[in-house]
């Protein structure tokens, strides 16, 4: 726990139109803070969250526009079935599908993030589950699936197979494909991601020198019980939100 003071919360909003403007600029953040990450891979990927006020509508980035460029202006909000109902430009059809599912079938799933990483396209390939070998992994111990299923998604049926298939658990490598991470806020599911790349690179890093030696299922709880909050992940990516927007406004070049 923190010493010498209260951590930063959520803020709580008086009106729908100041939450559906913090939220958009808090998305176009947050794409472009995976731009700088290096999270981006061409023209695929995708971030949505809920519009606050009408919970069937999501926003999304347009397609072709790099996630290093991405401004709340940009943004596009869709129904539940992918038709526009705000902003100019297409929007890719593997988002409508992926995350159109994702929506419907989970209610409590505020945002969700899939986007074509290096190391999470490398443990997808391999058909294994995320191991309990350090405090960030256990995040997700007992917390995401093996999905297979088609590696292009163009279809509601697929991205509402998706939905359905991630139950309880909130995360998913998709396999042969990538990473899935959701959460109940977009800073939540961003830094789930982050971390969910690292965690694969760190098992993949520690698989090829020798033998793994993962926590006990106890041991892994008990940490997850800790450091596995939605809150502490919403914490974790403000900070790193706040740095990039630090050397944005410095004009820094990074």
């Amino acid at each position: 726990m923190p010493l010498g003071g209260a951590l930063p919360r959520p803020r709580v909003f008086s009106s729908f139109q100041d939450e559906r403007a913090h939220c958009r600029n808090t998305l176009a953040r947050a794409f472009r803070v995976f731009g700088r990450l290096g999270l981006a891979e061409g023209i695929a990927g995708h971030i949505t969250v809920r519009d606050p006020e009408f919970h069937d509508r999501l926003w999304v980035n347009p397609y072709a526009v790099h996630f290093s460029r991405i401004t709340a202006d940009d943004l596009i909000c869709i129904s539940k079935n992918g038709e526009v109902v705000s902003g100019d430009g297409p929007v890719n059809a593997a988002a409508v599908a992926i995350h159109c599912g994702i929506h419907r079938e989970n209610p409590d799933v505020v945002a969700a993030v899939h986007t074509h990483t290096t190391y999470g396209r490398a443990m997808s390939a391999l058909n294994q589950y995320l191991l309990p070998v350090n405090q960030e992994a256990c995040a997700f111990f007992e917390n995401h699936i093996l999905f297979r299923g088609d590696v292009v998604v163009l279809s509601d049926d697929e991205g509402t197979r998706i939905g359905k298939s991630l139950g309880k658990a909130r995360h998913a490598i998709m396999q042969n494909h990538g990473l899935l991470t959701t959460g109940s806020s977009i800073e939540a599911a961003c830094y789930r991601f982050i971390s969910m790349e690292r965690c694969c690179e760190i098992q993949l890093l520690a698989s090829s020198a020798g033998q793994l030696y993962p926590l006990s299922d106890d041991e892994a709880r008990k940490v997850k019980a800790s450091v596995g909050s939605d809150y502490v992940a919403w914490l974790a990516f403000r900070g790193i939100m706040d740095v990039y927007s630090s050397e944005e406004q410095s004009g820094i070049d990074v």
